[in-house]
């Protein structure tokens, strides 16, 4: 058994009882119809008590009847809802058949470990028909739906309804053929007047005004929208929202997915670090090294993800036609082969309880925030107290420990500034740092290019800290934000061949070990190398851009603290 997937492009219409259909093969595209086919289907859905998945708009169901009888979960797409399905187990009575693993993988990152409940039933006469186009393939499936629902909310209701709905095939998506055969379609079916559908689907009806009685899922303190609090939970609440968004995609390997789960994940522990001082205790600093653990899985995966990218480019160029074919294999390969392990920890990791924990922490500290200025002021200080001792030889944490025993006495909106001063003074220490030390001459390559990585995680530790006092205060970070962001981008393609090149030195290695001819990789490692100095001629005017929209930043800031 597996999970068969595909997109929906389709159109619902309201209909009354006596709406005539007109004939189907009038529509664009469409050469013949067959009869129509009579199927009686009915669905359970479920939920958890307070809807998590009717508000992520996926529907969860077990459907009996027609031809596809299964358990189905449909996801919001960009092109279209996702169906995900999966057949029964004959084996089972419906009492006994539960949610298949792999539909559950798919959603647990919103049900986590809440039990899942009916909350629904839809019985369905569908009296479906198949239109073909030109080349005697399908097209296109129309639905006559008579619909019967029940509500098993508390004071939910049975209704009676009829529907019309029309969706475009696989081959018509991958011929071109749906878009204009839907609107061709739309346009007839409204004609006999059918009315395009405002509710997104069957549950929606079938749940009514009975989902308005069900707890919000992920509930969010209700704070006074003018204060930095509410702004820096809502910045928070984008942070958490992406987390979730991506775990899925992460799941399916969708592209870019790991990618930009380890943003949100580094971004949303950026803004926690930010944002200490305002919300403080050891449950909330303690999220920041969970969210550091995971990053860092997932960053084993975009590393591999990245660098077999670049291989694929580089065997592109003129000059790898030098390169004998069981390098070119091998950097062909091996690093896929490296994503996909990585890939498989990524989602072992988002299957462990720990992972559940966290998200499960993070919802408490939006709808129970652990604001420092509700707490009794001797807690505040224990929350607020100095870093560990043995700072003296640490200068960068004991200026975050001065910064945070100086937050005791500063308002919100200050201590938000006071982390972008912190970040700023990092990068221009780390910068002035790798400047001097790329021409010493006593230290090696790899040291010098150390240096200029953590330059990189400087500049995107500004960059978080400006985003988030552009989210909590009224001064404007844009410019500051897209400067480190190019910085960023410059700094990572140079990290990128720096990465590239340790795993040509690796494989070179292995290769030497075989017996085999590593010529190839030294004139690959070359041509990294040159593209990381190439990538480093733009670093000085980023620097430049970084450090003048500080200075205009903070000077705005000052002058608005003197109103």
């Amino acid at each position: 058994m597996g999970i068969k997937k595909q997109i929906e492009v389709e159109v619902k219409f309201a209909v009354d009882q006596d709406t005539v259909l007109p004939p189907l093969g009038a529509a664009e595209y469409v050469v013949r119809t067959d009869p129509a086919v009579v199927h009686h289907l009915s669905a359970v859905y479920y939920d958890t008590d307070d809807l998590r998945l009717s508000q992520a708009k996926i529907a969860l169901r077990r459907r009996t009847g027609g031809k596809d009888a299964g358990w189905h979960i449909k996801l919001p797409g960009v092109n279209g809802r996702i169906e995900l399905q999966h057949p029964l187990n004959p084996e089972l009575s419906p009492e006994e058949d539960t949610v298949p693993e792999e539909l559950m993988s798919v959603i647990r990152v919103l049900v986590r470990n809440r039990p899942l409940k009916p909350i629904a039933r839809v019985d369905n006469e569908r009296h479906e028909v198949i239109a073909y186009g030109i080349d005697d393939e399908p097209v296109a499936e129309f639905c006559d739906d008579h619909v019967s629902s029940w509500s098993y909310l508390p004071e939910g209701t049975e209704q009676h309804w009829r529907e019309w709905e029309i969706e475009a095939t696989a081959h018509a998506q991958e011929t071109g053929l749906a878009e204009p055969l839907m609107r061709s379609a739309i346009g007839l079916l409204t004609q006999a007047g059918a009315v395009v559908s405002t509710s997104p689907s069957k549950l929606v009806m079938a749940l009514g005004e009975s989902s308005q009685n069900a707890a919000p899922g992920f509930a969010v303190a209700q704070l006074d929208e003018d204060s930095p609090a509410f702004a820096v939970l809502q910045a928070l609440k984008r942070n958490r929202d992406k987390l979730i968004e991506y775990d899925p995609k992460v799941r399916r390997d969708e592209f870019d997915s790991v990618h930009q789960m380890r943003v949100a994940t580094r971004e949303l522990r950026s803004h926690m670090q930010t944002f200490e001082g305002i919300l403080v205790g050891e449950k909330y600093m303690a999220l920041e090294d969970h969210l550091k653990q995971l990053a860092g899985i997932l960053g084993q995966a975009r590393d591999a993800e990245v660098i077999a990218e670049r291989f694929e480019k580089l065997l592109e160029l003129d000059e790898a036609e030098v390169l004998d074919e069981q390098t070119k294999n091998h950097l062909h390969n091996d690093m896929k082969r490296q994503y996909e392990l990585a890939h498989r920890r990524v989602v072992k990791t988002l299957d462990n309880p720990q992972y559940i924990q966290l998200l499960d922490d993070l919802d408490e500290v939006l709808a129970n925030p652990p604001l420092a200025e509700e707490l009794p002021e001797e807690v505040q200080e224990e929350a607020q107290a100095a870093e560990p001792e043995a700072l003296a030889d640490q200068p960068e944490a004991a200026e975050e420990a001065g910064a945070k025993e100086e937050h005791k006495h500063l308002t919100p909106e200050e201590i938000l500034l006071t982390h972008v001063e912190t970040a700023f003074k990092k990068l221009k220490r780390r910068h002035d740092f790798a400047k001097a030390g790329w021409i010493d001459p006593e230290l090696t390559l790899h040291q010098k290019e150390e240096r200029v990585h953590d330059i990189r995680k400087a500049a995107k530790k500004l960059r978080y800290s400006a985003e988030a006092v552009g989210d909590a205060t009224s001064l404007d970070t844009a410019k500051i934000y897209k400067a480190c962001k190019w910085m960023q981008e410059v700094l990572g393609d140079f990290q990128d061949a720096v990465t590239s090149r340790d795993k040509l030195l690796h494989f070179a290695e292995s290769s030497r070990r075989a017996g085999e001819d590593t010529f190839g990789y030294g004139v690959v490692y070359n041509i990294e190398h040159q593209l990381g100095l190439e990538a480093l001629e733009k670093y000085d005017e980023s620097y430049e851009k970084v450090a003048s929209s500080y200075k205009a930043l903070m000077k705005k800031a000052a002058k608005l603290s003197k109103k």
